[in-house]
């Protein structure tokens, strides 16, 4: 199991953005972290003291950022990736700082190329799913322009 530590040295999410707190799980195709953050006093996406279920889609796209990192190995430095797009979301609750315990975060790749990723994410609560969805990542958005041309 990969600590918060680890995760903040792989991640540019820093201090409590830095949201997940463990990797219990990877392969090359898809990623387990759990958080306690979304219960915490002073999460950064708490808006009128409250943190939206919508707040979860970041939760997601840094267990894919840890994902990246873990594929880049020790060799590679990770590229660092940008969320073009989130497709088919659905939220099954209104709110996550009012649930006790842990999050536990997915996030599956389901295609991609060197530099387009199409994953597949959920978070879950004591076995309810809270949130669902798709999102896309490109990894250097500077090729977009170029393709384009």
């Amino acid at each position: 199991m990969l600590d918060r530590a680890w995760i903040a040295a792989h991640i540019p999410h820093q201090g409590n953005m830095c949201l997940l707190d463990a990797v219990t799980d990877w392969s090359p195709e898809a990623i387990s972290c759990v958080a306690s953050s979304h219960s915490a006093p002073a999460n950064p996406l708490c808006a009128g003291g409250r943190l939206g279920a919508a707040n979860g889609i970041e939760y997601a796209a840094q267990a894919m950022a840890i994902h990246g990192a873990l594929l880049a190995g020790n060799d590679g430095q990770p590229r660092q990736g940008y969320l073009t797009s989130v497709r088919g979301v659905t939220l099954h609750v209104a709110r996550l700082d009012d649930l006790p315990g842990e999050l536990l975060v997915r996030a599956e790749r389901l295609s991609g190329d060197a530099n387009n990723i199409l994953y597949q994410f959920s978070l879950h609560h004591a076995d309810r799913c809270l949130l669902e969805g798709r999102a896309a990542v490109v990894l250097d958005a500077s090729t977009l322009s170029k393709e384009q041309s």
